[in-house]
């Protein structure tokens, strides 16, 4: 396992109360069917086994586009992702969801994390996978559907063995003005990490090399690159750097409850909370198994492209973060005890991934129920669980999950518009090429 990730899974993931526990604790949408158990399930052994966010991006869009398949060898309504063969007819779709979801995430657990947290999500997937069986009467449509599930995975994990994903790392920090370096987290860490070692963050860089990772809907990694940051000493850098300063520190008068609400709320990762919005509005229309599956893999195969181009993006530009920027005082109001509200991540500033993410997942949303306008309530899951919070549109959640970044101290607000930016390519592009409607 690469030295960042371990580093990151250490730090990061007991910060965001390893990020996801499937809301432990939480109330949440009834299960429609296997597809959304499976997200839970996938979601909540994935952050036990200590991936962080961007290799969980990446585990739930194979997962997914695995379950994707496994339902359209049965009954083609939507092309395929990879596995063009045909399954019989009476196959049961719930047990080859069952048994592609399981395949996968037992095939990607291993590869992340320490062999305790290994173990403890195997455990949760393989509880998962004989209780959804029990469910399901034997007999040939049972078998039959396990078979293709299995063979969907097979699919799906062989053509991305090879993905760069496990590539090494390489990657030096800067020292100049306005290059990333490793920067601390405030006193005390927020949200808490329970080593003491730890908690002062100043760790080094995250995954650099996801930057050339196989993109699962992009061309490439750079289709969408973006301009870059604001040059120093710009009109507009200096405007970020101020607002970022009176709205995002951790003593800040000028930030508001509400804010403050917000940053904590859009905390928990992007997969998890896209997800559970994908979930709760697909629950509300009735949708049904496949339209689930759909849906799902490509908000999460989105989700995944949106950290792999920005990877691309930030370790091209290697921009500071504002607690550099402002703790160094490149500007006149430069303030070298300046803390942050909220912990950040060991990971350039431009873009704000968690910005694309949301911008991606709210295009493929939008398109998939016709409409940006549509009203909905989500309760946010660890490290700060419990925050309900309602939305008119998917458009305005993927803008307050961007303001979130800035309200946290995190990111500069170039980094966080031009990450929307960059997500809304990424999900209308996939949308209109992929999983499409089977023409028979």
């Amino acid at each position: 396992m690469p030295h960042g990730s371990r580093l990151f899974a250490k730090f990061i993931g007991p910060a965001l109360g390893i990020l996801v526990l499937a809301g432990a604790g939480l109330p949440h949408e009834a299960t429609a069917d296997e597809i959304f158990d499976w997200n839970v399930t996938g979601f909540d052994a994935i952050a036990t086994g200590g991936q962080n966010p961007i290799v969980i991006s990446r585990t739930m869009a194979m997962v997914h586009l695995a379950v994707h398949d496994a339902l359209n060898a049965i009954d083609r309504r939507y092309e395929p992702y990879l596995f063009e063969g045909r399954a019989d007819r009476s196959a049961d779709p719930g047990a080859a969801v069952i048994a592609a979801a399981r395949d996968v995430l037992v095939a990607i657990i291993p590869a992340w994390g320490k062999p305790e947290q290994q173990a403890k999500a195997l455990a949760i997937v393989d509880r998962a996978y004989t209780a959804a069986l029990a469910k399901l009467p034997d007999g040939s449509p049972k078998s039959q559907g396990i078979a293709v599930g299995q063979a969907v995975a097979a699919a799906l994990l062989n053509a991305r063995k090879a993905d760069g994903s496990n590539a090494p790392p390489q990657y030096t920090p800067g020292t100049a003005p306005g290059q990333w370096r490793p920067h601390p987290n405030p006193v005390p860490a927020n949200p808490p990490v329970a080593d003491p070692a730890l908690a002062p963050g100043n760790w080094p860089a995250l995954l650099p090399q996801w930057a050339r990772v196989t993109p699962f809907t992009m061309a490439v990694p750079w289709q969408f690159r973006l301009p870059g940051p604001p040059a120093l000493a710009t009109e507009k850098y200096n405007r970020d750097y101020e607002e970022v300063k009176r709205l995002g520190g951790k003593n800040s008068s000028a930030r508001t409850a509400e804010q403050t609400e917000i940053a904590r709320y859009w905390y928990e990762g992007s997969p998890q909370g896209w997800s559970r919005i994908a979930r709760i509005v697909a629950a509300q229309r009735g949708f049904d198994r496949w339209d689930n599956a759909r849906l799902l893999a490509l908000v999460n195969a989105v989700i995944a492209d949106g950290y792999i181009a920005g990877a691309d993006t930030r370790y091209l530009y290697n921009f500071w973060r504002p607690v550099t920027a402002i703790r160094v005082g490149d500007a006149p109001a430069g303030d070298a005890a300046w803390e942050t509200l909220l912990n950040t991540p060991p990971l350039p500033d431009y873009p704000s991934t968690h910005s694309v993410a949301g911008g991606a997942a709210s295009a493929v949303l939008a398109r998939t129920f016709g409409s940006d306008n549509v009203e909905f309530s989500m309760t946010s899951g660890p490290p700060f669980g419990g925050i309900t919070r309602s939305f008119k549109s998917f458009s305005q959640a993927a803008q307050e999950n961007a303001d979130s970044r800035v309200y946290a101290g995190v990111h500069f607000r170039a980094a966080c518009q031009d990450g929307i930016m960059l997500g809304e390519q990424i999900g209308r592009r996939a949308f209109a090429q992929h999983l499409q409607t089977y023409r028979r």
